[in-house]
């Protein structure tokens, strides 16, 4: 994988796949290349690669307008990729309102129309030669690309806009996936039958590029089954329902004492604080049943704690597709809740959210 610079506040990188498809591009082309400007010798295959970087740049707009979208609506953008199937845009976490996964899915195919029609429109004002073929080929494959990720299958966005309108409909997002994906499963043995089909001639470059595609559209979709159903599980967890009662303590109180108070209290779990009761770390139990006796009443309770990083303490009110979000981007063991008044509800065990949603 290979930084090439950053749009849209996003880093781009580029797949070493793409030099493979640079390559078969140049080949596909040098005939028609060489039909429209006879005797280029090497050049010929100079001006593939160069249609392929052009095309490729157009798949980096088309990316860069998901990405654009998906800022305007508070995401994280982590970077864009292209590869051997076209393009890829990491955005953190999910949508929270079918209006955003319709936009920020839609703004892709939207302009590769829009460029491909440009080109087209270019096209007919050109003189014939080389330019006019290029534009030629950027018009159709802009189309193609806008129009084919349109098809409401996932993983395409077209997939995401079907998902979009479901949820919209329905008020459940894992059910909008769910119809979605399985449209792209079926698609994908669509794509795999008429690869078979159009294999009877002999012919092996179209059928594979097919079968291929197939592949692509059958493991997407079946991710995104996946992440439906862990989706639906999440829908009714509530996170101050599974948080286990925690005991707030200094972190310099001795290891001893704040066990024995936690007792008393009944907390399942310890929380340091800093003299403003901002919460610091969660008491580690394998750590501190692992400290002697003899030993407790002088070791600070700190020193077997886990300190809380950044995105480890919740809104007792988080819900759902928030709380599969967090659970997501933030793995941990536990979670401190805490309240509207930032002070410590309790503690969330991820093994008890395990238990939660498993079916």
């Amino acid at each position: 994988m290979f930084r090439i610079g950053r749009i849209a506040g996003s880093d781009v990188l580029v797949s070493s796949s793409w030099f493979l498809i640079a390559g078969l591009i140049a080949v596909v082309m040098s005939p028609r290349v060489e039909q429209v400007q006879p005797g280029l010798g090497a050049w010929t295959y100079v001006v593939g690669v160069a249609f392929a970087i052009a095309l490729y740049l157009a798949v980096l707009l088309h990316e860069a307008s998901h990405a654009v979208v998906a800022r305007r609506f508070g995401f994280t953008v982590h970077s864009i990729t292209l590869h051997f199937l076209g393009g890829a845009t990491s955005i953190e976490g999910e949508a929270r309102r079918p209006r955003q996964e319709f936009w920020i899915a839609v703004v892709g195919p939207i302009t590769s129309i829009a460029v491909g029609a440009a080109a087209l429109a270019a096209w007919f004002v050109t003189p014939d030669g080389l330019l006019r073929l290029v534009i030629e080929g950027l018009a159709g494959a802009n189309l193609m690309i806008g129009v084919l990720n349109l098809v409401p299958a996932l993983p395409l966005d077209g997939g995401r806009v079907l998902k979009a309108g479901v949820w919209a409909m329905t008020g459940r997002v894992h059910t909008g996936t769910a119809v979605a994906a399985w449209t792209g499963r079926g698609t994908a043995v669509l794509v795999g039958l008429f690869a078979l089909w159009s294999s009877r001639d002999g012919s092996v470059v179209n059928p594979l590029v097919l079968l291929i595609v197939a592949l692509f559209l059958w493991t997407g979709a079946s991710q995104a089954l996946a992440v439906a159903g862990i989706t639906r599980q999440f829908s009714g967890v509530v996170a101050s329902d599974l948080a286990r009662r925690a005991l707030t303590v200094p972190s310099d109180l001795p290891l001893a004492e704040a066990m024995r108070q936690a007792r008393e209290a009944g907390a399942g779990s310890i929380v340091t604080a800093t003299a403003d009761g901002r919460p610091v770390g969660v008491v580690d139990e394998t750590a501190a049943r692992a400290v002697p006796a003899d030993r407790a009443p002088w070791v600070a309770v700190s020193t077997v704690a886990r300190t809380l990083e950044p995105g480890l303490t919740l809104p007792v009110r988080i819900t759902g597709a928030a709380l599969l979000d967090t659970v997501r981007s933030t793995p941990a063991s536990e979670y401190v809740l805490l309240d509207d008044d930032g002070r410590v509800y309790g503690v969330l065990a991820a093994a008890d959210l395990i238990r939660a949603v498993r079916p």
